[in-house]
C-alpha cells in the first residue's frame, strides 16, 4: 500500500482535485478526526450528507482499497506500515471482514482450478497414468505443504492395490529414490519447482532409471529437468492467502485426476481392488 501517512495529510495533498461531495467528506473528517474511526460507511455518509459510494470513492482517492482500510488506519494511526502486509504474498488484511472469507476462499480456489485446467496437458496426463500403472513401486516425494497432496496420492493408489511409499523425512526420500530401478516410478510435488530436497529425490530416481512425474506450477525450474512428465497445476499467481494454500487445492485435484485415470485404464481390475480394500477395513466402521 506504500508508506503510512496521516489521513489528514493525504486529504491535504488531493483536496483541490476532489469533487464537491467528496470535499464534504473531507471536511467532516477534518472536523471530527478523532471520532470518524468509529463510524461505519453508512454513518459517515449520513453525517457528511453524501452517498455511500461517494465515501468509498473518496477513500480510494486517498490511496486505500476502500473505506474499511481507511477506517483501520484512522483507528491505528501509529501502526507500522508493515502491518498492512504482514506476510509476503498475502492479500488478507486486519480490516477485512471475516464474513467475506468464505466467498473469497471459494472464489480464489475456483480461479486456481480454472488456471490449472488451462495449464494441464491432457497428453502429459495420459502418459503419467501409463507410467503409474506399469510401475512395480511408486515413490512419492514432497516437503512442507506438498506433503498433503503426496499423502493423498499414497492413500488413493494404495486403495487401488498399487505398491507405493512415501517418507516424510527428506533423507529417507532420497535413500528410497536411490533404490529404485527402471521398473519403478516416482512422483514429486513442488509448487515452486525449486524445493531442494524434492528436486534431489526426483533427480536420483531419474538417474536410477525410474519413470519420473513432477506436479508443479512453475516452468523453467530445476524439477522440470528431472521429470519425464510435467503436470502443470497452473501458471498464474494466487496471493490472496499465500500460494501454499492454493497449491494444495490444485495439486490435490491432480491427485484425483490420476486416481480416476488409473481406474479407467483397467476398470475391472481397479474397481475390484477398491472392493477388496473396502472389505479389508470394513471392521473399522464405528457402529455406535
Amino acid at each position: 500500500m506504500g508508506a503510512l501517512m496521516d489521513v489528514r495529510q493525504r486529504i491535504s495533498n488531493i483536496y483541490t482535485t476532489l469533487r464537491p461531495a467528496e470535499k464534504s467528506v473531507a471536511t467532516f473528517i477534518h472536523d471530527h478526526y478523532d471520532d470518524v474511526g468509529g463510524l461505519t460507511v453508512a454513518q459517515l455518509a449520513e453525517a457528511a450528507e453524501v452517498s455511500q459510494p461517494t465515501v468509498i470513492r473518496f477513500a480510494r482517492k486517498l490511496g486505500f482499497n476502500g473505506y474499511r482500510e481507511m477506517r483501520y488506519v484512522l483507528n491505528h494511526p501509529t501502526e507500522d506500515p508493515q502491518a498492512f502486509e504482514p506476510l509476503e504474498g498475502y492479500d488478507l488484511h486486519p480490516w477485512d471482514d471475516i464474513d467475506d472469507v468464505p466467498s473469497r476462499a471459494v472464489s480464489g480456489a475456483k480461479a486456481m482450478l480454472d488456471d490449472m485446467l488451462r495449464s494441464l496437458s491432457v497428453k502429459e496426463f495420459r502418459k503419467a497414468v501409463a507410467i503409474l500403472t506399469r510401475a512395480r513401486i511408486i515413490d512419492i516425494y514432497g516437503v512442507e505443504d506438498s506433503i498433503t497432496p503426496a499423502e493423498d496420492l499414497l492413500t488413493k493408489l494404495t486403495y487401488l492395490g498399487l505398491q507405493c511409499r512415501l517418507h516424510t523425512d527428506a533423507y529417507l526420500q532420497q535413500i528410497s529414490a536411490g533404490h529404485l530401478t527402471d521398473a519403478d516410478a516416482a512422483v514429486a510435488f513442488s509448487y515452486s519447482g525449486s524445493s531442494e530436497d524434492t528436486v534431489k529425490a526426483l533427480r536420483l530416481a531419474r538417474n536410477q532409471g525410474a519413470g519420473t512425474i513432477a506436479v508443479t506450477n512453475s516452468t523453467g525450474t530445476p524439477i522440470v529437468n528431472w521429470a519425464d512428465i510435467c503436470l502443470h497445476a497452473g501458471h498464474g499467481e494466487r496471493t490472496i492467502y499465500g500460494n501454499a494454500i492454493f497449491s494444495r487445492i490444485s495439486h490435490t485435484a491432480i491427485v484425483d485426476m490420476l486416481y480416476m485415470g488409473v481406474i479407467l485404464s483397467d476398470y475391472t481390475r481397479y474397481s475390484s481392488a477398491l472392493d477388496d480394500s473396502g472389505r479389508y477395513i470394513r471392521d473399522k466402521v464405528f457402529r455406535g
